[in-house]
């Protein structure tokens, strides 16, 4: 019978991202686990090296090289393979890119990266081979940047990506709050991150007080692909940012051999809820160099999501879409 190793870690959030499982085979050794069960590929981390957080590892199954958390984390051979219309900027997002740190895409929104770090590097990611370093402002850019902002008065929400925005320190996020709250026209701050899900300590009793802080409406998107990445310590870290007033979201990306079937969606879905999370968006996967063995085609989520809409109420059911290049909004696939 397959068992999930027991986690007990009291460590701060700083700690937990320092101590990332860099190694596969610290990995592999974890899950009793051997190489020649696994498509393992030690090349392909020359460039997008293996970062998890031992919080998110510790919800994997011992013994199980299928795991729908491990093939999300796990460097695997395919990644080499040349796949059909899977480039290094599926989203021709260089083109959207007015200044380091800046992209400006959809109608009244404007994204920010505040870092190019994350806690966990999802092997599908749309931007692993973003040029981050080109994108890495300091403080004096960051006040053009704001100052851009300022100047726009279109902009109504201000969405902070990455990397993840929480990798930051709560000193650098207080700073960036605080010209975002200034600044008349802006509503919402939206923060896409997956921090409350790999390393739930760092939604801390100061992260909240920040949010309560600001005249801002505060808005929280998820990345969560599975049921089994939703521990207790997870559903707590969520009940703090709910009672912080923070909105929370979920988008998940459709990936083949983890979540392409209509019992792990549904349960998906259940489970978010549970959790006082709101599914918002089921994604295509973004055609990414290094990602191609995780597609699904549009047929097969057309027909998956026909099968959860029979199972579930309408207020459960995500909205399946795709992101296109040319175009300045996301596609509903109907």
């Amino acid at each position: 019978m397959l068992k999930s190793i027991p986690f007990q870690n009291q460590n701060s959030w700083q700690e937990c991202l320092a101590d990332l499982i860099t190694d596969p085979n610290e990995l592999l050794k974890i899950l009793d686990l051997k190489p020649e069960q696994l498509d393992l590929s030690m090349d392909v981390l020359r460039e997008f090296p293996l970062r998890l957080p031992r919080s998110f590892a510790n919800r994997m199954q011992v013994g199980n090289p299928y795991d729908p958390l491990l093939l999300q984390v796990l460097p695997q051979q395919q990644e080499l393979k040349a796949f059909p219309g899977f480039v290094s900027d599926p989203l021709a997002e260089q083109q959207f890119n007015p200044k380091p740190g800046v992209l400006h895409k959809y109608a009244g929104r404007v994204l920010l990266m505040p870092t190019s770090s994350c806690a966990i590097h999802c092997r599908y990611c749309f931007r692993r081979h973003f040029s981050y370093t080109e994108n890495s402002p300091d403080k004096k850019q960051w006040i053009d940047s704001l100052q851009y902002i300022l100047a726009d008065t279109s902009i109504t929400e201000v969405i902070l990506s990455g990397g993840d925005p929480l990798a930051i320190s709560d000193k650098h996020l207080e700073w960036l709050l605080e010209h975002l709250a200034a600044i008349p026209h802006i509503q919402r701050v939206r923060i896409h991150t997956r921090f409350p899900v790999v390393i739930p300590q760092r939604i801390t009793q100061q992260l909240c007080d920040l949010f309560l802080r600001y005249q801002l409406r505060f808005v929280m998107v998820l990345h969560i692909n599975h049921a089994q990445e939703l521990d207790e310590e997870v559903n707590a870290a969520c009940k703090k940012l709910k009672e912080a007033g923070v909105d929370l979201l979920n988008q998940s990306v459709l990936l083949k051999n983890i979540n392409d079937d209509p019992e792990t969606l549904i349960s998906l879905s259940e489970r978010l809820f549970t959790c006082g999370i709101t599914p918002y968006y089921l994604h295509m996967l973004d055609k990414v160099k290094g990602s191609g063995h995780f597609e699904v085609s549009i047929q097969t989520a057309i027909s998956l999501m026909t099968k959860i809409r029979a199972c579930l109420p309408g207020y459960l059911v995500p909205t399946l879409v795709q992101e296109e290049a040319a175009t300045t909004n996301k596609t509903p696939i109907l």
